[in-house]
């Protein structure tokens, strides 16, 4: 079923095939009409085929075991193991066929079990697509062809490295948000505006756009390495919108703007002059970034994608550029007209 998913690859199934076993089963009458004990059988057996130990020699600093058993080819099938002659209590012997069942049945090759509980495995590695997205699917479609088929006592449980993405896509959910609030809370302390401190949070959905477009054209899929990439990039996204509106608050507080021409051209003046600062530090980011993308070797598969989402973040974050004093001019401009001090 889950070879037919997409994203399923080198799908495998654990092959549970047996292995054959000789089987010795004593008859207790047959022993007893001998006059032997079950103990006597059990231990000719173990000697005769599994070996036992009488002595050990010593050679120097090496010490080896000492094992009688019989010839392999004097046990090596069940019709030779039937052969093996065992002492009876009147002084003669008889074979052991006689006083025991010898057969040749099929067992498991290796009884695997997690938890006391048997189990098989169905391996496979996905590829293309996220993973959990990948086992949610299977899961459903799994359990739809599977309904009604499993054998009394059987079940289905899922497992591997998607389970680590679920305990942290949990806490992501969690780190997130608090990494955001913190984000909005220290522009706000900065500003004491409400107003302002939105104005600046507006890089974060810009940037985090940007790096959504990289990840799509790079093929990756959202993981735990993009979501910390992410978290980063919100930290450096609102560093020009910071620098833009420092400015901004100061040229306004010293020029006082009266009318919409003069509330415009202090914006003008304010994003030109701080174009360049704000140039040089998206650039350096996008600079210091740049070489993860054509450098390989050892852990290239982690750092790569936390990289993608602060490099297509800070590409298109520089639309921020425009967008903070515009709309800190509209601002402005609707402050004044509400408290009657627009001069036309």
């Amino acid at each position: 079923i889950v070879q037919n998913i997409k994203g399923a690859e080198d799908v495998y199934s654990e092959k549970i095939t047996g292995k054959p076993y000789i089987e010795i089963i004593p008859d207790r009458q047959k022993i007893t009409r001998y006059g032997l004990s079950m103990q006597d059988v059990m231990d000719l057996i173990e000697m005769a085929i599994g070996g036992e130990n009488l002595t050990r020699t010593v050679e120097g600093r090496e010490r080896y075991t000492v094992r009688v058993r019989y010839s392999r080819e004097y046990r090596n099938n069940a019709e030779a193991i039937g052969k093996i002659l065992v002492p009876i209590m009147s002084g003669g012997h008889i074979p052991l066929s006689q006083i025991a069942e010898i057969k040749t049945t099929e067992g498991p090759v290796m009884i695997s079990s997690e938890n006391g509980l048997l189990r098989a495995y169905v391996l496979l590695n996905v590829r293309g697509r996220d993973m959990v997205g990948f086992v949610n699917e299977a899961r459903k479609k799994v359990a739809e062809e599977m309904a009604g088929k499993l054998p009394q006592g059987y079940f289905l449980e899922w497992s591997g490295q998607f389970e680590n993405q679920v305990r942290a896509k949990k806490t992501m959910q969690i780190l997130i948000p608090i990494s955001l609030l913190i984000n909005y809370l220290l522009i706000f302390m900065g500003f004491k505006s409400h107003k302002q401190a939105l104005t600046i949070f507006l890089a974060i959905p810009v940037t985090l756009s940007g790096g959504v477009i990289l990840l799509y054209l790079y093929g990756f899929n959202f993981s735990v390495a993009v979501w910390v990439g992410f978290i980063a990039l919100f930290g450096i996204a609102v560093d020009d919108g910071v620098l833009m509106t420092t400015y901004l608050n100061q040229l306004f507080t010293e020029r006082k703007p009266k009318t919409l021409d003069e509330i415009k051209a202090v914006t003008m003046e304010a994003g030109l002059a701080r174009i360049r600062p704000a140039f040089m530090t998206t650039i350096t980011t996008i600079l210091a970034l740049a070489p993860v993308f054509f450098i390989s070797g050892t852990g290239i598969e982690v750092i790569r994608p936390m990289a993608i989402p602060s490099f297509g973040g800070m590409i298109i974050e520089t639309v921020t550029w425009f967008i903070v004093p515009a709309v800190y001019s509209a601002l402005k401009e609707r402050e004044l007209k509400k408290n009657g001090k627009l001069e036309l």
